[in-house]
């Protein structure tokens, strides 16, 4: 399984962005997926998660109402619209999946990752 995020940039704040990841690879429609951050000196921290099939989805408080997942089964991608950016939310974005169709907000969940995508977001 191999995942390829994309979409990232030099924005400045207030501004939006669409990460997008693709997956190749294994029975994307029956995995999960979850996006994390990392900012430069910090640990890998939960952003978002979707379950297999859409309907659920969890955020970490600090995006809740700016950040909205997404997946597309047909296209084997996931999305991350994030709206109103701010300074804090610069970091390295990566996509995740795991074996399971529920979704979940620790790393260690997650079987399969990405490479990462830089976002910054300039005052």
């Amino acid at each position: 399984v191999q995942l390829v995020e994309s979409g990232g940039r030099l924005v400045q704040a207030g501004g939006s962005l669409r990460l997008s990841c693709v997956v190749s690879g294994g029975t994307f429609s029956n995995y999960a997926m979850g996006w994390f951050r990392q900012a430069p000196g910090k640990e890998r921290d939960f952003v978002a998660a979707i379950g297999w099939r859409g309907r659920s989805t969890d955020y970490v408080d600090s995006v809740k109402g700016r950040f909205t997942i997404s997946r597309d089964n047909a296209e084997r991608t996931a999305h991350l619209q994030m709206n109103n950016l701010k300074p804090e939310d610069t970091a390295v974005y990566y996509c995740a999946t795991r074996r399971s169709i529920a979704p979940a907000i620790r790393s260690y969940a997650y079987d399969y990752w990405g490479q990462g995508t830089q976002v910054t977001v300039s005052s």
